[in-house]
């Protein structure tokens, strides 16, 4: 009987391995290495696909005007004029800096089918997207602070 079951969790976490986590990335570090550079709650959040807590993170409040890079590999994400308040506690936005910024993947986890996203550079996990955002794109990417690192515009550099 004891056999049986880890023989189920293992299957079971085996199943639960992401596209996302399987595919190959422009930036590739070591799990030592990402522990190595990111705090615990980013690790957990970016690498292993965990969500912080709603309206206890960095930037769901965040008002200020500059972007959101990723914090894996720090590639441009977000500008703070595509985000909006949806009442959700994570930060959210209506679409991404560019077409090539995220990639989405099929997320199947808790019973659930959605949309994951991920930093198309590094692969760490961003959040979700949903189909219920604002014009123009009727998108809400829902992002946690912990995959985010925010910088003031300075100028128009920051968003090339």
């Amino acid at each position: 009987m004891k056999r049986l079951t880890i023989f189920v969790l293992l299957a079971h976490l085996l199943a639960c391995s992401t596209e996302a986590q399987q595919k190959k990335f422009p930036v590739m570090k070591t799990e030592a290495e990402w522990k190595k550079q990111l705090t615990e709650q980013q690790y957990y959040v970016a690498r292993k696909e965990e969500t912080e807590s709603p309206f206890n993170n960095a930037y769901h409040d965040n008002h200020e005007k500059g972007v959101y890079t990723c914090i894996g590999c720090g590639q441009l994400l977000f500008a703070s004029d595509t985000k909006f308040e949806s009442g959700t506690g994570w930060p959210s936005f209506f679409k991404p800096a560019n077409n090539k910024a995220v990639e989405e993947h099929r997320d199947q986890k808790f019973g659930m089918v959605r949309r994951e996203v991920h930093c198309s550079r590094c692969g760490s996990h961003l959040g979700h997207v949903f189909e219920d955002g604002p014009k123009p794109t009727g998108l809400r990417y829902c992002m946690n602070s912990a995959s985010l690192q925010f910088a003031k515009k300075l100028n128009s550099r920051n968003l090339m």
